[in-house]
């Protein structure tokens, strides 16, 4: 089975929030709902205060906790690796939320099911990119098979910095490009 997933170059990122937009006007999603979010961290003491970005979404994890979670099994892994839910089986329990250890799912009070990144599931069905990555003007994110994006970016990738949970729980199917100081556990999130 192939493992699609995204790759994130954080030396690129500039933190405008375009991959966030274009996820929730793609999905047309409520006030309060947010499928990808981009956060920005600072890490030091002034003067010498240092600050990164970084764009969250689903990881499609290797080890889904969310589908682990589900009680009514609406929360699929498909063949290219991606984890996605069926909200026509969703009972709207909110277990895969308080479950996934990346704070993903998001439980849509109003309609009654929870959702997540799909990795715009419609969008590559038709041999497109999934919203955020054709949005980033700075081309910080992509999307693929990852084998393919580690041969494409090379080395010194991780799925692992500071303001993320352990990877080895969930196995995430994400590559960071990320700068040294992500790896500083030190950090505090600057709220824009």
């Amino acid at each position: 089975m192939s493992q699609l997933g995204f790759y994130f170059n954080m030396q690129a990122c500039v933190g405008c929030r375009a991959c966030q937009v274009s996820c929730k006007d793609k999905n047309r999603l409520e006030v309060g709902i947010i499928y990808r979010q981009a956060n920005s961290y600072s890490v030091g003491t002034y003067p010498a205060i240092k600050g990164y970005h970084y764009s969250r979404s689903c990881n499609h994890c290797s080890a889904p906790a969310c589908m682990t979670a589900c009680p009514s099994a609406a929360i699929l892994k498909l063949d290219d690796g991606t984890v996605v839910i069926d909200q026509g089986l969703c009972i709207g329990c909110d277990a895969c939320v308080l479950s996934c250890p990346y704070g993903v799912p998001k439980l849509d009070e109003v309609n009654g099911v929870a959702g997540k990144c799909d990795a715009c599931f419609t969008l590559r069905a038709k041999g497109e990119n999934p919203a955020c990555v054709d949005a980033c003007p700075m081309r910080a994110l992509d999307f693929g098979e990852l084998e393919a994006l580690k041969s494409k970016y090379g080395s010194g990738l991780t799925d692992a910095i500071a303001i993320l949970p352990d990877p080895m729980q969930t196995a995430p199917s994400v590559l960071i490009n990320a700068k040294d100081i992500a790896q500083d556990a030190g950090f505090k999130e600057i709220i824009l």
